[in-house]
């Protein structure tokens, strides 16, 4: 039996948020005196807020920083939360990583979150996910031991601890923060980076969400219809298709254009 009562204005113990501007909207609820705030750094722009898309233009979206957030809270953490898991292979462990991350605040073991894990994941996916349960969970007590770490040093610990190359790491660390949201997208400069779609057949389901609701018509289904980039040109990586995608079928990349190259 699950009870889930109404929480008053101010009197949360914890609040955890899988996106940052929804995560904000929700402060006013926390005890302002401890209450424990946990965000995912994870930026969801609505298409209301795109009315330029192109990469660098101003967005109509929350410009708030972790910084500006740690104070009005009694502890705040902005945590990449789905870039860890991408670098896990799998994006949709993230709710797992905030979960490892949530777990060093309340009075359960390790061993009794990893039972709860392994009851309610698909057995094929209990070892990335209590991957990614470690990972948030080695996060937190850094962070808290540490302090907040610079975009380099959180790129350099994703890769050691996900065995990827630290030297790519750290070489895509900006644009990558930037595919999964989490930077401004004001710190692009307009024309300085390339749409390139990333797409995954076997999780496209043929739904066409994404080619009726793209601004530029740029996407189709092909003959086997799986979701396909039939005019790259057109494409203004507004990620408009991969925030709407319910099966994570597309991954939108900003990629550094090369010098001379025409934006």
């Amino acid at each position: 039996q699950v009870w889930s009562p109404t929480i008053p204005q101010g009197e949360a113990d914890l609040l955890v948020a899988l996106e940052w501007a929804e995560g904000l909207r929700w402060l006013p609820y926390l005890k302002p005196q401890s209450g424990i705030f946990l965000c995912d750094t994870k930026r969801i722009v609505p298409p209301f807020a795109c009315l330029n898309r192109r990469p660098g233009a101003t967005m109509r979206y929350s410009r708030e920083t972790p910084a500006q957030m740690r104070e009005h809270v009694a502890e705040g953490y902005a945590i990449d939360a789905t870039r860890m898991a991408e670098a896990l292979g799998n994006e949709r462990t993230a709710n797992v990583v905030l979960l490892g991350a949530v777990s060093s605040s309340l009075d359960f073991s390790q061993a009794e979150w990893r039972a709860a894990i392994a009851q309610f994941v698909p057995e094929r996916t209990l070892s990335i996910n209590l991957e990614a349960f470690r990972l948030g969970r080695e996060w937190i007590e850094r962070t808290r031991r540490d302090g907040p770490a610079s975009l380099d040093e959180e790129a350099a610990a994703r890769s050691a601890a996900s065995d990827v190359p630290a030297a790519a790491a750290n070489a895509g660390a900006a644009a990558g923060a930037l595919n999964a949201g989490t930077l401004d997208a004001g710190a692009l400069d307009a024309g300085a980076y390339v749409p390139r779609l990333e797409i995954t057949p076997a999780w496209c389901k043929s739904c066409d969400i994404c080619v009726k609701l793209c601004p530029e018509r740029c996407l189709r289904l092909n003959d086997e219809r799986i979701v396909e980039l039939a005019d790259p040109a057109r494409c203004t990586g507004c990620r408009l298709c991969e925030w709407l995608c319910p099966d994570f079928a597309i991954r939108v990349h900003l990629d550094p254009a090369a010098a001379g190259a025409p934006a």
